[in-house]
């Protein structure tokens, strides 16, 4: 028996090898990993849905571009060798580039595919479309889509959400009150883009609520918080949180409990976003009754609340789930702007902070700047689209949009080359995503397992798994740094993603350009020596590197002090100014305002949603989606830990009983959620945590349709979400923002 550490995810493992065979993954010791995750390891790795050979679809082995689109993923395939498939795929790119332009090739890649930071799919395919003559890439991102391009405007970066979180220890020893929209839930603790050494979340907010902290949990759901947090809850309607955050101001300034000497020296634009609030611009006070009609609570709540930010030092923070919705720009926005109203941004445990419940290593104690990244090639197409238009895209060649204050064309997208994550999981509409698809003539597929997506290509290379390679693994976000030593041989003709697209690149006469000259073994010492170079140059003494690999990694010291978020600037906004316009926040942007947006003004704003309670026609219910429990998305939604939260074979929906009462629906029954959209199947679990009029399922189930395509078996909520931008600022997913109704399903 051989024992080796290596890095997923959802944590640090060790895996025990015998005969060359994977036979048991366990959580290293003292990591907090998930043992069902970690556990779930080797029947992922052996699945009877792992792709074991290169396969071409067979009607389009036969007539390539002229093959029949519709019949992608109801058609067989045909085996191939690696060297035939190298050269099937090499032809059609020349063939595609040479007909309709570089820019007719859409690099899709999507997911959180390898802890590693070398053998990370969406960076290969990048790399390898880049030095092919270029490609369409995409803009953003689908978990803080929205976020990534209104902070920008408002406190010069993205930063505040895909990198700087005041620390947990500053928050557990300084913060007398934290108030989160959206919750933390402690099941999204669990996992890390890039994965996480110490997960370490559940200790630092149990030491929080030791010391008195107070927590207050704005949700539709009460289960959003840990029962230690004993948190006060507040259960609005979805969508509603920016109503919520400007009554608060409001009640602010009408108390004269604001800070006017923070506001002035800090930031810019308070005088118009004051007379919005008073209703001096619009004629409507934002006052908590106001709000309250909005959110279907007590306006007493809100006061209660607004009395509650004052009485110490506080921390707000919204979950990354909040921006996933129709103007989801708004509830960053006005969370920023009534923090700067306390006027504790910059102060230990005070301020505010996004993503405290969405991911592990929001607010981690640890050291920055030392992982190891990939280089990027240039794009000659210069061709991109945001991420979530790809459906859009697909459909509408050569229509224009507003995208961040530019007007993009689509291009007329020929070929996909998806490497890495499944559209079919994270895409909104699915109905209409399976629509846009029939339009490449050719979709090439690198996995390691046939996903929906995989069973609706032309074209299918098999990737080895993280377990099947060695890397170099962790996240900015995490003190550990892995070195991730290949665990076992891969199954079947998988090669990692590096390695195929070299070929290809090499039958297109660009391997030099994509290698930079080297293989693997010399990209990961390449990577080694500038994880040791950042090192050394914060005056850390890196191991060597045969002290590196033998150890399984490095763990780094921590900071020399905590991070609190914008610290620096408070101290001196002179020396260290936003990189905004006026080098302060941005309470109202002058930028955004110029971009003439009614969906986006120039300062934070209630917008009414396209479709929420306070407009619901008979019978409908707010769907929100959250992310499982025992899978991370929908990876291992293959094995049987993935599964187990299944009921008969379908995702479970919580219903708040008082609904399912009036729809005659019980405990466990089989329900169908549908709208105009699609309709999926589910099974009922009844929750007085349920606000009533919302109903909540769980992502990640793969993609099962019926016959009709209308009908996903398993309950894949995106059968039933909105394909629609935020707004025309960011064009970011809304997968929150979706009314639907549910009804006993019979099963006979």
């Amino acid at each position: 028996m051989t024992e080796l550490i290596s890095l997923t995810h959802w944590g640090p493992f060790i895996a025990e090898v015998e005969d060359g065979r994977l036979v048991a993954t366990r959580p290293l010791p003292g990591s907090g990993a998930s043992e069902r995750m970690i556990g779930a390891l080797p029947e992922a790795l052996y699945s009877p849905l792992r792709i074991s050979q290169p396969m071409v679809r067979r009607d389009y082995l036969r007539k390539r571009e002229k093959s029949d689109r519709s019949i992608r993923g109801t058609d067989d395939y045909v085996p191939l060798s690696w060297d035939e498939a190298t050269h099937l795929i090499a032809g059609e790119t020349r063939r595609i580039r040479d007909l309709h332009g570089d820019a007719s090739v859409f690099g899709g890649s999507y997911g959180w595919s390898s802890a590693g930071r070398f053998h990370h799919a969406r960076t290969q395919v990048r790399r390898f479309l880049g030095a092919a003559g270029g490609f369409t890439d995409q803009s953003g991102n689908y978990s803080w889509g929205a976020a990534q391009f209104i902070l920008p405007h408002v406190l010069g970066d993205h930063a505040a959400v895909s990198s700087d979180a005041t620390s947990w220890k500053s928050i557990s020893e300084h913060a007398d009150l934290v108030v989160a929209f959206g919750g933390l839930n402690p099941k999204n603790w669990h996992v890390t883009s890039g994965g996480g050494g110490d997960y370490h979340l559940p200790d630092w907010t149990r030491k929080a609520k030791a010391r008195g902290v107070r927590f207050i949990s704005v949700s539709p759901l009460q289960g959003d918080a840990p029962d230690w947090l004993e948190a006060d809850w507040i259960a609005p309607r979805p969508n509603t949180d920016t109503a919520i955050i400007l009554a608060l101001a409001q009640h602010l300034l009408a108390t004269d409990r604001h800070d006017p000497a923070f506001l002035d020296r800090y930031c810019d634009g308070w005088p118009t976003f004051r007379d919005y609030l008073t209703g001096t611009s619009d004629g409507i006070a934002k006052t908590p009754d106001w709000a309250a009609a909005i959110a279907g609570i007590p306006a007493t709540e809100i006061t209660g609340l607004a009395d509650a930010l004052t009485t110490g030092r506080t921390l707000l923070t919204a979950s990354w789930s909040l921006q996933r919705s129709d103007h989801g720009e708004q509830p960053f926005w006005a969370l920023i702007a009534l923090a700067a109203m306390l006027g504790q941004i910059g102060l230990p445990g005070g301020g505010f902070g996004f993503g405290y419940g969405s991911m592990n290593g929001v607010g981690a104690v640890r050291r920055k700047g030392v992982m190891p990244s990939m280089p990027m090639t240039d794009n000659p197409a210069r061709s991109t689209i945001p991420v979530a238009r790809i459906s859009d895209a697909l459909l509408n060649p050569g229509a224009e949009i507003a995208f961040n204050g530019q007007t993009i064309r689509y291009p007329d997208i020929r070929m996909i080359q998806w490497a890495g994550g499944n559209p079919f999981h994270h895409q909104q509409d699915l109905r209409r995503l399976e629509q846009a698809w029939q339009k490449p003539e050719t979709i090439i597929v690198q996995d390691s397992w046939w996903t929906p997506a995989a069973k609706r290509a032309d074209i299918v290379l098999p990737a080895t798994t993280a377990l099947e390679r060695s890397d170099i693994g962790g996240t900015s976000r995490d003190s550990h740094i892995f070195a991730m030593q290949q665990i076992v041989a891969p199954v079947g003709q998988a090669r990692n993603d590096f390695d195929m697209l070299a070929d290809i690149a090499e039958a297109l006469g660009c391997r030099d350009g994509f290698t930079d000259g080297l293989d693997s073994t010399g990209w990961l010492d390449r990577l080694y020596e500038d994880m040791a170079r950042k090192g050394r140059k914060q005056g850390l003494t890196p191991p060597d590197k045969t002290r590196f690999w033998q150890d399984g990694g490095w763990t780094l010291p921590p900071p020399d002090q905590d991070e609190v978020m914008l610290s620096a600037f408070r101290e001196s906004p002179e020396q260290h100014p936003l990189k905004t316009p006026s080098g302060k926040i941005q309470l109202t942007s002058p930028t955004i305002d110029a971009f003439g947006y009614d969906d986006c003004p120039a300062h934070p704003v209630w917008l009414e949603p396209a479709e929420w309670l306070g407009a619901a026609g008979t019978d409908e219910l707010h769907l929100l989606t959250h992310q499982p429990r025992y899978r991370l998305h929908s990876q291992l939604g293959q094995t049987s830990g993935g599964k187990s939260e299944q009921i008969d074979g379908r995702e479970p929906v919580l219903i708040n009983p008082r609904d399912a009462a009036v729809r005659d629906i019980r405990h466990h029954d089989p329900v169908r959620l549908y709208n105009a959209r699609g309709a999926c199947l589910a099974s009922a679990v009844l929750s007085d945590e349920v606000r009533p009029g919302v109903v909540i399922m769980q992502t990640g189930s793969w993609f099962n349709p019926d016959a009709t395509g209308a009908l996903d078996l398993q309950g894949n909520p995106n059968m039933l979400t909105r394909d629609a931008g935020a707004s025309r600022l960011s064009q970011a997913p809304t997968a929150q923002t979706a009314l639907v109704r549910i009804r006993l399903h019979r099963t006979s």
